[in-house]
């Protein structure tokens, strides 16, 4: 097994191998080649990676939302500048066409970019004299520790509905990918990690269910974001919420297709 079809977590700031010593097969589907090996990380390798990501939180939380989102917009150079890179490699482990690889990308870049208006989205609100003597202020502040669960049908594109806004808006990430396509995951946080974003503000660890488990029940994750199967979604909100966490979970969302008998 060759050392870099190994695919590593990123955890505060740097490459880290799973000692777990299990792997799965990451195979491209076109040609049932294997693409790499993804390590099933242990419930220790995700606490590590959220100790972390809480440790960053203390400084995060407090470093101004500007100088926050100078970080997004670095990103978005680099995700512009590898384009069609990132778009290959969805295709390559998912085997979507590349049209449909190269608009999960756009849509990827378009919440990078939206978060970077964080600045006005996250602003409060001060209301006078709602009582004699009194005034109501509303203000927004971070969570904490928000963990993300991404599906395979989108490698990229569903991690970036709630990455972008976390890390704009204060909080730190830990972010688990789906097994069967990793490969994109890895090379965005490669370049995360280039954009240059303090060690433990965002993390990813590989893994399979107990990985899942893992993060809902942690005591210092405060929110779950998931997309997949409506099964698996139940589950998340079922225990997440049992945990006391935020959780937003989205399952299902199956579309109707026809076929013609002259689809041929």
């Amino acid at each position: 097994m060759s050392e870099q079809l190994i695919l590593q977590n990123y955890i505060n700031g740097k490459w880290v191998a799973s000692a777990s010593g299990k792997f799965r097969d990451v195979p491209d589907p076109a040609t049932a080649e294997i693409l790499a090996k993804v390590p099933v990380s242990s419930v220790a390798e995700l606490d590590e990676a959220v100790q972390s990501a809480q440790k960053a939180f203390q400084d995060w939380r407090r470093t101004p939302v500007t100088k926050r989102i100078q970080y997004l917009f670095t990103l978005k150079h680099l995700l512009e500048a590898n384009f069609e890179d990132l778009a290959r490699s969805i295709t390559m482990e998912h085997g979507k066409v590349m049209d449909e690889s190269r608009g999960e990308m756009r849509r990827a870049i378009e919440n990078v970019e939206v978060a970077c208006g964080t600045p006005t989205l996250m602003m409060g609100d001060v209301v006078e004299d709602i009582a004699p003597g009194i005034d109501e202020l509303m203000i927004r502040q971070p969570l904490g520790v928000t963990g993300i669960i991404s599906p395979f049908n989108f490698p990229a594109m569903i991690a970036f509905w709630f990455l972008p806004y976390a890390v704009a808006t204060g909080n730190t990430v830990v972010v688990k990918p789906s097994s069967r396509v990793p490969i994109t995951m890895v090379k965005l946080f490669k370049l995360l990690e280039e954009a240059g974003f303090p060690a433990g503000v965002v993390n990813m660890v590989h893994g399979g269910a107990d990985t899942v488990n893992g993060m809902l029940d942690h005591p210092l994750i405060k929110s779950i974001s998931f997309v997949g199967s409506t099964e698996v979604a139940k589950h998340v909100y079922s225990r997440g919420t049992a945990n006391g966490k935020r959780v937003s979970a989205a399952g299902g969302a199956k579309n109707p297709v026809l076929i013609l008998p002259d689809a041929d």
